[in-house]
């Protein structure tokens, strides 16, 4: 898990996905002011692990939609100004992408809204259960066709998500894999409302693979 921050205030989460890439969410938009955070559990404490990295590159994925927040992804290249411990390790990509199954158990990770408008400091992870579509857009939860297929829906145990908005760009990660980008959830604690991931589909691996090993595309 990584902090993605602009002149000290938190923006987003984000994911190590390759020595030198970050997996965000495009909603994101970092500019030159925005750099990351590697290793650290608390947003505000020193501590040894933590890591600064520059933003050197930005691509966002084409399409998206900041209205729906369809295609709600993006890489970061980053340089490090000293060696990244070796405690920190990229997190695995999906070797398939296959769909979620509903009732899949996830873990979400990061420093999202935990009582009404105020952030964790500590770094926390959250168990969520993969939704049924359907049931997420449905006339008792969003009453729409908001998540597509290129999303995924997920919540605790009553449905609805307790943690928020600090936690868009951080990964959505099952079987020890990241199936997913934290997206959004509608209200912070209402039941009604899963939060949404924008999921790790075929053409975003491949998206992904292009830009990390080619880097040749245009921002």
């Amino acid at each position: 898990m990584v902090a993605l921050f602009r002149r000290r205030k938190f923006l987003c989460g984000g994911s190590l996905i390759k020595e030198n890439w970050v997996l965000t969410a495009a909603q994101c938009f970092p500019d030159e002011k925005a750099y990351i955070i590697l290793g650290a559990k608390s947003r505000t404490k020193r501590e040894k692990e933590k890591h600064v990295a520059n933003i050197t590159e930005i691509f966002s994925y084409p399409g998206f939609n900041r209205k729906t927040l369809e295609n709600d992804i993006m890489l970061l290249k980053i340089q490090t100004r000293r060696r990244i411990n070796p405690s920190i390790k990229p997190i695995p990509l999906p070797k398939t992408s296959d769909d979620i199954k509903p009732g899949t158990r996830c873990i979400v990770a990061g420093w999202g809204t935990v009582h009404k408008n105020r952030g964790s400091d500590t770094l926390r992870e959250e168990n969520i259960t993969i939704i049924d579509r359907r049931i997420c857009n449905d006339k008792k939860h969003y009453n729409s066709h908001l998540v597509t297929v290129n999303m995924v829906c997920g919540g605790d145990k009553k449905g609805g998500m307790e943690k928020c908005w600090g936690d868009s760009g951080g990964p959505l990660i099952c079987n020890e894999e990241q199936k997913g980008v934290v997206s959004f959830v509608k209200t912070c604690g209402d039941n009604r409302y899963p939060g949404v991931y924008t999921r790790l589909t075929k053409d975003y691996l491949s998206w992904i693979q292009a830009i990390t090993t080619n880097n040749t595309n245009s921002h």
